[in-house]
């Protein structure tokens, strides 16, 4: 088994990508009852007889192959094995359509539960990291990257959200039915829908369309709570490039939540996060991952870092921007705080146990900070905005991201720097130690 499949050795499998999902979805919000029709396009990446895919907490009630001939399939344990007569050699496609049903629940995970999420009235889904299969079958790593389309019909009163573009929506007698198209390669941890009675506020017509969606009771407090948002969204298409998707929708739910989430072009919070430290904190993070995380994601999740140190290091850059304590006094603060933890993280390899670690978030911004006092301003941020395009919408990787830093130094400082921006990395993500911040 290879580094990265530690990180997730029971969901997922590299021996085939998903094209495409289309959800066909109906849900009874009283009774918190799923029922669907997931119809998956598959390609086979290696020689293979089983497709095996990831779905947990339902029951399969029939399954199809179209351009293989099904033999059996097994569901056991979250893992839908699906045998078939003979080989599919790499390269080869195939349709796999599974009718499914139940009462949809969180995974249980060692980072808690995830997933599917029952409210007061409605529902919510956050995923990260393996949370999907909670409602609908798939290959559940987040280097596999599809489209989607996903219709969700519910009874009328309630308002769906979905990843992705309304493209229809129609009304029939006590229930509506809400179909959304997502055609930017996506994770499964990041596809989401959202139900609740929620009204539709604009915060922003453009050039990137931002919206509020927020219970009634919320709504003037949710409204003011944002009310620097676009700001954020012109600061960072500045220094990040543009932004990845059609438009970004905040979602704030009439229940608490632990923690807010992203999934792709949607960021959402519980009404507990109504307040301004988190205003300053959690709104730029949350915005950061549209760029890092959901355009560029990562292949494991052995390289969350660059997850979430580069959200973690937007917060920073949004207080240096917006009047607060500069990028570099809030270095210096975590990494006072940093260290008087453990030392015992590697940041490019932190080991399943440690992924939502918070040294991982503040480690990672304290090395994009580092890198960003040894090149300037300049050529850190062109590195920035050269790393997001030339891996918009793909997968991305440590190595890949050391390699074009080493390409950027060269260019910027010449071989000396090259070295030095080497020796920056290999400190700060392949150590415990943790390293000095320059002028200390």
């Amino acid at each position: 088994m290879s580094d990265a499949d530690r990180y997730e050795p029971s969901h997922g499998s590299r021996g085939f990508h998903v094209e495409h999902y289309d959800l066909d979805l109906t849900y009874r919000v009283s009774a918190n009852r799923l029922s669907g029709t997931a119809t998956l396009q598959v390609t086979m990446l290696e020689d293979a007889k089983e497709i095996t895919l990831d779905l947990v907490g339902l029951a399969v009630d029939k399954l199809s192959v179209a351009g293989a001939r099904l033999v059996k399939y097994r569901h056991r344990d979250g893992r839908l094995v699906v045998r078939l007569s003979e080989k599919l050699a790499a390269g080869a496609e195939c349709t796999v359509t599974v009718r499914y049903s139940g009462n949809p629940g969180p995974v249980a995970s060692a980072w808690g539960p995830v997933g599917w999420e029952e409210l007061d009235e409605g529902a919510l889904v956050a995923s990260q990291p393996v949370g999907a299969p909670s409602w609908f079958p798939c290959n559940d790593r987040p280097g596999d990257k599809a489209t989607y389309r996903t219709s969700l019909t519910v009874d009328s009163p309630y308002f769906v959200l979905a990843h992705g573009t309304l493209v229809d929506r129609r009304v029939r007698a006590a229930t509506t039915t809400w179909v959304y198209a997502e055609t930017h390669p996506t994770c499964t941890y990041l596809a989401t829908v959202q139900i609740g009675h929620y009204s539709e506020i604009v915060l922003a017509g453009g050039p990137v369309p931002q919206r509020l969606v927020v219970g009634g009771k919320h709504a003037s407090s949710a409204t003011r709570w944002l009310e620097r948002q676009p700001e954020m969204m012109t600061l960072f298409t500045e220094l990040f490039g543009p932004y990845p998707f059609d438009a970004y929708t905040l979602v704030v739910t009439d229940d608490d939540l632990e923690i807010p989430l992203e999934a792709q072009g949607v960021s959402i919070f519980g009404s507990n996060h109504l307040d301004e430290a988190d205003a300053v904190r959690l709104v730029p993070h949350e915005l950061a991952h549209q760029w890092f995380g959901n355009s560029l994601s990562v292949a494991s999740w052995q390289h969350i870092w660059l997850n979430e140190g580069f959200a973690c290091y937007a917060e920073w850059l949004w207080s240096e921007a917006s009047g607060g304590p500069t990028a570099d006094a809030l270095a210096r603060r975590f990494w006072t705080r940093l260290h008087k933890l453990d030392q015992d993280l590697v940041l490019a390899d932190p080991g399943p146990d440690d992924l939502f670690d918070d040294r991982i978030y503040k480690r990672g911004a304290l090395t994009l900070h580092t890198l960003r006092t040894a090149m300037g301003d300049s050529a850190f941020f062109d590195l920035v905005r050269d790393w997001v395009a030339r891996n918009r919408h793909g997968v991305v990787t440590t190595e890949a991201f050391r390699s074009l830093a080493a390409e950027h130094a060269v260019t910027a400082g010449g071989t000396k720097l090259a070295v030095r921006v080497a020796s920056i990395l290999l400190a700060w993500l392949d150590d415990e130690h943790l390293p000095q911040l320059p002028g200390r």
